[in-house]
C-alpha cells in the first residue's frame, strides 16, 4: 500500500505510544524510535513495526514512534491504525472476508 498522507495515533500518556507516519516516496522505510525502555525493547518495538508495515505491505515512509512503555499489543493497535489513516484503507478487525 502506499502512504498518501501523514497520520497519528495513540497518545503521549504513560503506557501508550504515539506513532506517526508519513509518505516517502521511493526512498524505502526510515523508522525512528523514542522510548523509555528502549534498552530493554528497542528490538521487540522495531520488530513489531517492521511486522505491521509488512502487513500492509508498506515499503517507502518515515515511522517515529514515541514510546512511553505500551504494551505490544499496544504498540501493534496503533500502528495498525495510523495505516489505516495514512493508505486511507480499513481494516478488516473481525478477520471476515
Amino acid at each position: 500500500m502506499i502512504v498518501k498522507q501523514p497520520a497519528v495515533a495513540g497518545t503521549l500518556e504513560s503506557s501508550d505510544i504515539q506513532v506517526s507516519i508519513f509518505p516517502n516516496p521511493g526512498n524505502g522505510l526510515d523508522i525512528q524510535l523514542q522510548s523509555i525502555a528502549k534498552a530493554q525493547f528497542g528490538d521487540s518495538i522495531l520488530e513489531t513495526t517492521r511486522a505491521v508495515l509488512a502487513e500492509f505491505e508498506i515499503t517507502d515512509a518515515v515511522v517515529s514512534l514515541v514510546d512511553k512503555g505500551a504494551f505490544d499489543w499496544v504498540i501493534r493497535s496503533r500502528l495498525q491504525a495510523a495505516c489505516c489513516r495514512a493508505t486511507e484503507s480499513k481494516f478488516n478487525w473481525k478477520g471476515e472476508d
